[in-house]
C-alpha cells in the first residue's frame, strides 16, 4: 500500500524539528546514528579531503534542522550557505549556530568527524569554525523555478543536500526537474553532491507519516543525465540494520558526485 503524496502545507503545519531530532540523531535514541550517519560523513570526509572538491562557496540545500552534511565541508570552504524550506527548521539551525542553550546537540557526530580527521581532541574548536563559516540560513524550496526565491544567491563551487529531495519531489520527473533549477547556482564546473535513500515509500517524524519518493538507483542516474550533470561517482550500500517499520522502510542508502559541465 502506498503513501499518499504529502504537500508542503502538511510539513508547514505538522513537521515538527524535535521530533526529526529524536527519532533520527538523538544520540540515544536516534535510528539514523549508525550505519546512515557513518556512511553520509564518511563520504563527506573523503569527498573534501581528496582535494578536488573546496572553493569560496558551498550551499546545502534542505538541511532540514541538521547541520552535520557540514562538518568536514568548512576546512575546504570560506563561506557556507545553509537552507531548508520550514521556518521551524531554520530556527534549529540558528539557535545552534549562536550556540543557544537548547539547540540540538551535535557534539557526538562532530566528534566522530574529528576523529575520521585524526583529531578527536578538536571537537570544540570544529564547532566554532563551523559557526564562522556559516554566512547565511535562507529559505529554500525544491519545486520552484528559482527554489531560493526571493534570497539573492550566488554561485557556488560546490552544492550538497542530505535526505531532502525524495520528501518534496512526487515523482522522477519532478526530482529531475529539481536537479536542473539548481544547476544555475553552480559555478562551471562545480560540485553537487547528494545522499538519501533509495525505494522508500514513507517515513515517520514522531508520530506523523510523510511521503517519500520512491527512487532506484537507475532512476537517479537518468534523472542526473537528463538534468545535464555528468556524473563523477555513485555510490549504494543496503541497509544491513533492519529499518524499523514505524520510521521507514528504505532498502538502501546512496552517494551520488557530479558536476556542472563547463561549458
Amino acid at each position: 500500500m502506498g503513501t499518499p503524496y504529502t504537500p508542503s502545507q502538511t510539513y508547514i503545519d505538522e513537521f515538527d524539528p524535535e521530533d526529526y531530532y529524536k527519532t533520527y540523531y538523538d544520540s540515544e535514541e536516534g535510528t539514523l546514528t549508525g550505519e546512515w550517519l557513518h556512511f553520509a560523513l564518511r563520504n563527506l570526509h573523503e569527498t573534501f579531503t581528496s582535494g578536488g572538491v573546496k572553493g569560496d562557496i558551498l550551499i546545502d540545500f534542505g538541511a532540514g534542522p541538521t547541520i552535520y552534511p557540514l562538518v568536514s565541508a568548512c576546512e575546504v570552504f570560506k563561506n557556507i550557505i545553509t537552507s531548508d524550506f520550514l521556518e521551524q527548521n531554520r530556527a534549529q539551525i540558528e539557535m545552534w549556530l549562536r550556540n543557544d542553550p537548547g539547540a540540538f546537540d551535535w557534539t557526538p557526530i562532530v566528534k566522530f568527524v574529528c576523529e575520521l580527521e585524526g583529531n578527536s581532541e578538536s571537537c570544540k574548536k570544529k564547532e566554532e569554525q563551523l559557526r564562522r563559516t556559516v554566512t547565511k540560513v535562507v529559505k529554500c524550496d525544491a519545486l520552484k523555478k528559482n527554489p531560493f526565491e526571493p534570497a539573492e544567491m550566488p554561485q557556488a563551487d560546490c552544492l550538497i543536500s542530505c535526505l531532502c529531495l525524495e520528501a518534496p519531489c512526487k515523482d522522477v520527473e519532478s526530482f529531475t526537474n529539481a536537479l536542473r533549477n539548481l544547476k544555475v547556482f553552480l559555478k562551471p564546473g562545480g560540485h553537487i553532491i547528494i545522499q538519501s535513500v533509495l525505494n522508500c515509500t514513507y517515513y515517520y517524524v514522531g508520530q506523523k507519516r510523510f511521503s517519500c519518493l520512491t527512487i532506484s538507483k537507475e532512476d537517479l542516474e537518468a534523472a542526473f543525465k537528463e538534468a545535464g550533470y555528468k556524473i563523477v561517482k555513485v555510490k549504494v550500500i543496503p541497509c544491513t540494520e533492519k529499518p524499523r517499520m514505524d520510521i521507514g522502510n528504505q532498502d538502501s542508502y546512496y552517494f551520488i558526485h557530479a558536476r556542472r559541465p563547463c561549458s
